[in-house]
């Protein structure tokens, strides 16, 4: 069911509908895995019924990524411990109230990586989020839930943010539609945080016509004048099926880089890995710091490892990372004057299960993702096929949210 088929039903159909579909699609282990606050029917029947429905996304269910602030919900952000030592607010936060106003009903909230800190969407508190229509592999993270209810197509629209790679991996691994906006924007501010520097707040749809309804209501932009000009970069280390499906369907929007394009495309964004790593790890602990020590039995082990990593960042490192920080961005604005997009791969493999979740894979997602999160680029990901069945995707980066290359390339690419 797209948007329109939604905003078909009656309020009381709408509701006993989401609740239908999470019985259907998950069992009980994979609901607590990917849901961590549904609504109850006759809370979402109310707000179906209290939902604008002239606004544009009037009657549109969709589920918040549970480290964005809901009125009523505590938020927890995939940890055991979050509502002891940062009270829930009592109001919707930024985002949500921004979508309430467009006229989107809040039926529950999703699972994540905890704390968003990381990309395989596993939680030891709460169950790993599996890949709807292949168990046993992952959904990708930190927004596991919000890509596993849009995938089991319990909602057609689901909150995530993405730090390093948080939509657009679960998007690519999903065959989803992905779309992350900018650091700094008022919609992430109130979230809580993982690395201010590089946060920014996104969504998932299934098809791409409801990524442009979203994106004609949120982040709306002029037509452009002329058709975009763009390139594609093959880009890290890639398996062969992703390589092979990635360039064909990259053609489909535009051409390679030349020679000398992807020469400075790989040479701009080789430090890309390591002054985030570096980053986030820093602005991690600042947040954390003041309770890490008196709940550290209660993190994902794996999570307190990558937080207690700022113990081995010297000053000097961290200096170096920021001027990295500052060249990278300076090679996009470069980019950007000649060009109005570049596609990338969204992801080296399709989704990995259990056993394939290991530092390496890591390593080769964030390769390819973070060029996009140090420049604090706009992404839209697309889904792409694989002839297993299986899915990756493609990276469309923009200079602005809002200068109409999304628009333009969903219409016609």
């Amino acid at each position: 069911m797209n948007f329109s088929a939604w905003q078909e039903l009656s309020p009381a159909q709408a509701a006993h509908e989401v609740h239908h579909r999470v019985r259907r699609s998950f069992s009980p282990a994979q609901q607590r895995a990917a849901i961590a606050h549904l609504a109850s029917v006759d809370e979402i029947t109310a707000r179906f019924a209290a939902s604008p429905r002239h606004q544009p996304l009037g009657g549109v269910p969709y589920f918040a990524k549970d480290l964005f602030d809901v009125a009523g919900t505590v938020t927890l952000a995939g940890s055991t411990f979050l509502p002891e030592v940062r009270p829930s607010l009592p109001v919707d936060g930024a985002f949500a109230q921004a979508l309430h106003q467009q006229g989107a009903v809040f039926v529950g909230k999703t699972q994540l990586h905890e704390f968003a800190y990381g990309v395989t969407g596993e939680n030891p508190h709460y169950g790993d989020c599996e890949h709807p229509q292949f168990p046993g592999r992952t959904t990708g993270g930190s927004s596991s839930g919000s890509a596993a209810v849009v995938a089991a197509e319990i909602t057609p629209f689901a909150l995530g943010s993405d730090t390093g790679g948080s939509v657009r991996v679960p998007a690519a691994f999903c065959g989803l539609f992905g779309f992350r906006l900018t650091p700094g924007d008022p919609w992430i501010r109130d979230a809580f945080p993982l690395s201010p520097t590089f946060d920014t707040p996104g969504w998932f749809t299934r098809t791409a016509g409801d990524l442009q309804k979203t994106l004609a209501a949120l982040v709306p932009s002029q037509p452009m004048a002329r058709a975009p000009r763009g390139c594609y970069l093959e880009y890290g280390l890639l398996d062969p099926e992703v390589a092979a499906a990635c360039g064909r369907a990259a053609a489909h929007l535009t051409r390679p880089a030349d020679a000398t394009t992807r020469a400075e495309l790989e040479t701009g964004f080789a430090p890309a890995l390591e002054a985030y790593n570096t980053i986030v790890a820093l602005e991690a602990w600042q947040t954390h710091h003041t309770w890490a020590a008196n709940f550290r039995d209660r993190y994902d082990p794996q999570v307190w490892q990558r937080l207690n990593r700022v113990h081995t960042v010297s000053p000097e490192q961290g200096a170096a990372a920021r001027g990295v920080l500052g060249n990278v961005r300076a090679f996009w604005a470069q980019f950007f004057s000649t060009y109005d997009f570049l596609v990338l791969p969204a992801s080296p493999t399709p989704a990995p299960t259990k056993a394939a979740c290991t530092p390496e894979i890591r390593t080769r997602i964030l390769k390819i993702t973070t060029p996009a999160s140090l420049g604090g680029q706009p992404v839209l990901t697309i889904p792409v096929l694989l002839p297993s069945g299986l899915t990756t995707g493609l990276q469309i980066i923009a200079r602005d949210p809002t200068s109409g290359v999304f628009s333009e390339l969903l219409k016609h690419g």
